[in-house]
């Protein structure tokens, strides 16, 4: 696999981990609020050390917004040629399946403590690099929310069948459908009604 490849990748995990930061920083934001004649402000830094978990978050969620536009300028290039769909399975459940296991039970960390900042940082990059690794960089549950759809599909093509194909795609596909598709790995790639 290309080091392009990998970094594709793993920008398209720390898009799906775009709940998880937004989350991270509605939890953990600590700013002052003081409605009374005696209230001062306690200072930049102050305020900046308080919420360093949350700034981090707010990192990420910026790096995440780039990196999904450059998936969406990658995707929005020529495509091959029309393929026709000759078996399909909805696999939209992965989405689902990758928030439930991931997203939700690592919100449920204690972000006060500074050691289980760190425990939920080094389970991050492990998760990130079995993402990576095993190729499920396609159950992304941002890009649910933004509409895209997962299926698994046999095309026929020129050369005859391929089949096991992941399709990451907004249109709603079904068999016999026509469509074009831009390679995002071997085995992924994103599609689109042609």
């Amino acid at each position: 696999m290309s080091g392009s490849g990998i970094i594709d990748k793993f920008e398209l995990y720390i898009v799906s981990l775009w709940l998880l930061f937004f989350l991270i920083i509605f939890v953990t934001a600590d700013i002052p609020v003081c409605f009374g004649d005696n209230c001062q402000f306690i200072g930049v830094m102050a305020l900046l050390l308080k919420n360093i978990v949350p700034i981090i978050s707010i990192l990420l969620l910026i790096f995440g917004a780039i990196f999904y536009f450059r998936f969406n300028y990658k995707i929005s290039g020529s495509s091959n040629l029309s393929v026709k769909i000759s078996d399909i399975e909805d696999l939209s459940y992965e989405h689902l399946t990758f928030l439930t296991t991931y997203i939700i039970p690592l919100i449920c960390f204690n972000l006060s403590s500074v050691r289980y900042v760190i425990v939920l940082g080094i389970l991050l990059f492990v998760i990130g690099v079995i993402y990576v690794k095993t190729d499920k960089f396609y159950a992304n549950p941002t890009l649910a929310i933004l509409g895209y759809r997962l299926y698994k599909v046999t095309v026929i093509t020129r050369k005859g069948q391929k089949s096991g194909i992941i399709v990451i795609t907004r249109d709603r596909l079904s068999i016999s459908d026509q469509i074009q598709m831009r390679h995002l790995d071997e085995k992924v790639s994103f599609a689109r009604r042609g």
